[in-house]
C-alpha cells in the first residue's frame, strides 16, 4: 500500500547512507548497512506528531529493506559459478555447480530468404517451400520442414570441370542458425575446391579439397555471418570419387544394390570428436537425448559458426574411391533424411527408379525419399541429391569391364 508523505527539506530522512553496489547474480553486499535514524527528535524537528508517526512507519519499511540486503554479506571472491538465494538467510549458502564449465552459448539466428544454388536473385522464403533441380547426370529435391520459418538447405553442382564432361563436383549444405552460411558456402565452396585443384597434381587432391573447405570457412568468417552450415561434397575427377564432409550431411553409394556410407557424421557424441573438443577447453553434454557442444550445437564440424569456432572446425574428412563398373549412383543428403531413413532403405528406393532410366526418374526418386522421411515424422528441412555415376565413368573403365 502506498501513501504520500510531506517531509521538511531539512529532515534527516534525506541523509540516508548510500546503498552499496550489488551484483545481481553472484555477490551480496560486502559491508553492513547502518540505516540513519529516521525518527526526528522533538528538539530537532518542527514536524507534528502525525507526520512523525508516518515517518516512523517509513523508517521501519526502509530498515526492513536494509536488513534484507545485509544478510549474506560474506560473498566470497571465487571463479566458480554459484547460485545465489534471496529467499531467507537460512538458505543463503552458496551452492556450487556440479562442475566447472563455460556458460551455455546460444546460436545466433539470422533469417534470410531462400535462394537456389545457381545465380538466381534471393526470393521470398514464403513462396519457396520446395526446390526441384535437374541437371546433367543428377537431380536434387529440397523441401522446407514443417516447423521451419525459412529453408536453410542449399545445394550446388558444376558439371564439365575444365572442359571434361566426365568431371564434376556436387555439394549439399544444411544451414543452422539461419541460412546465410549455407548460402555463402553454396556460392563459394565448389569454386574454391576447383581453384585449389587446378594448382595441384592428383597426388595432393585431398589437400586441395581440404584447402577449399578451410578457405571457404575463412572467407565466411570475414563476412561476419551468423550461424553455420554442414556440408558434403562429391568430386568426380579422373575416374575417382572424392567424398568430403564437415558435419552430419552424408554420402551413400550403391554398389550393385548394396548401400555403403562414404562419410561418418561429425557429432559431439563421437569419442574422437568429444576428446578433441575437450582438449581445446570446450565441453560436451547431453540435453534431452542430444549431445551438444557448449550446450548449444549438435554437430562438431561445420563452415561458419564463428561463436564456436574454437571447437567447431571446418576441416573435412575425405575418402577417395575408384568409380567401378558396379558403382551405380550416389546419394548426398542432409540429416533431415538420414534421421528417418536408413542407408539401405534409401538405396532401395532410388534403385527402383534410377537404373537405366532417364533423369526425370532421378527427380522422382529424390521426392520419394523426402516424402518417406516426412511420413516417418521428420519436421526438418530435407535435401536429397542423386548422382548417376554411370554418366561420369570414363570410357576406359567401361572398356576394361567389358574385357573382363
Amino acid at each position: 500500500m502506498s501513501s504520500a508523505v510531506a517531509i521538511a527539506a531539512n529532515s534527516p530522512v534525506f541523509t540516508l547512507s548510500p546503498r552499496p553496489r550489488i551484483s545481481p547474480i553472484f555477490c551480496k553486499p560486502s559491508t553492513s548497512l547502518s540505516p540513519s535514524p529516521l525518527s526526528p527528535s522533538p528538539s530537532s524537528s518542527p514536524l507534528s506528531p502525525f507526520t512523525t508517526l508516518r515517518l516512523q512507519k517509513q523508517a521501519s519499511l526502509l530498515s526492513n529493506f536494509s536488513n534484507s540486503l545485509r544478510y549474506e554479506s560474506n560473498c566470497q571472491d571465487r571463479n566458480d559459478p554459484i547460485e545465489c538465494s534471496t529467499s531467507s538467510p537460512s538458505t543463503s549458502t552458496a551452492t556450487l555447480l556440479k562442475r566447472k564449465r563455460p556458460a551455455r552459448i546460444n546460436v545466433p539466428i539470422s533469417p534470410v530468404a531462400f535462394t537456389d544454388s545457381g545465380n538466381q536473385s534471393p526470393q521470398d522464403c514464403e513462396s519457396l517451400n520446395d526446390v526441384d533441380d535437374v541437371g546433367e547426370g543428377y537431380a536434387v529435391y529440397c523441401k522446407r520442414g514443417k516447423k521451419r520459418g525459412a529453408m536453410e538447405d542449399r545445394h550446388a553442382a558444376i558439371v564439365g570441370l575444365l572442359g571434361d564432361s566426365k568431371k564434376a563436383i556436387f555439394s549439399v549444405f544444411d544451414g543452422h542458425g539461419g541460412a546465410k552460411a549455407a548460402e555463402f558456402a553454396a556460392r563459394n565452396l565448389n569454386d574454391n575446391i576447383v581453384n585449389k585443384l587446378s594448382n595441384r597434381n592428383d597426388a595432393s587432391i585431398v589437400e586441395a579439397v581440404e584447402e577449399g573447405y578451410l578457405t571457404t570457412d575463412a572467407e565466411c568468417m570475414k563476412e561476419v555471418i551468423n550461424g553455420g552450415a554442414c556440408s558434403v561434397t562429391a568430386l568426380i575427377h579422373e575416374g575417382n570419387l572424392v567424398i568430403s564432409n564437415a558435419g552430419d550431411c552424408r554420402a551413400v553409394i550403391s554398389r550393385s544394390g548394396v548401400a555403403e556410407a562414404l562419410t561418418v557424421d561429425h557429432r559431439p557424441s563421437r569419442q574422437d570428436e568429444k576428446d578433441r573438443i575437450e582438449a581445446m577447453g570446450g565441453y560436451v553434454d547431453c540435453c534431452h537425448g542430444v549431445w551438444r557442444i557448449q550446450g548449444s550445437l549438435a554437430v562438431s564440424r561445420a563452415i561458419g559458426d564463428s561463436h564456436l569456432k574454437q571447437w567447431v572446425i571446418a576441416k573435412p574428412d575425405t575418402k577417395i574411391s575408384k568409380i567401378e563398373a558396379d558403382s551405380e549412383f550416389l546419394i548426398l543428403a542432409t540429416d533431415g533424411l538420414w534421421d528417418k531413413v536408413s542407408n539401405q532403405e534409401a538405396v532401395d528406393v532410388v534403385r527402383r527408379l534410377c537404373l537405366n532410366v532417364d533423369e526425370s526418374d532421378r527427380s522422382t526418386a529424390c521426392r520419394k525419399l523426402v516424402e518417406l522421411s516426412i511420413e516417418r515424422g521428420s519436421t526438418d528441412d530435407i535435401s536429397v541429391m542423386v548422382i548417376q555415376l554411370g554418366h561420369f565413368i570414363p570410357l576406359t573403365i567401361i572398356q576394361d569391364a567389358e574385357v573382363v
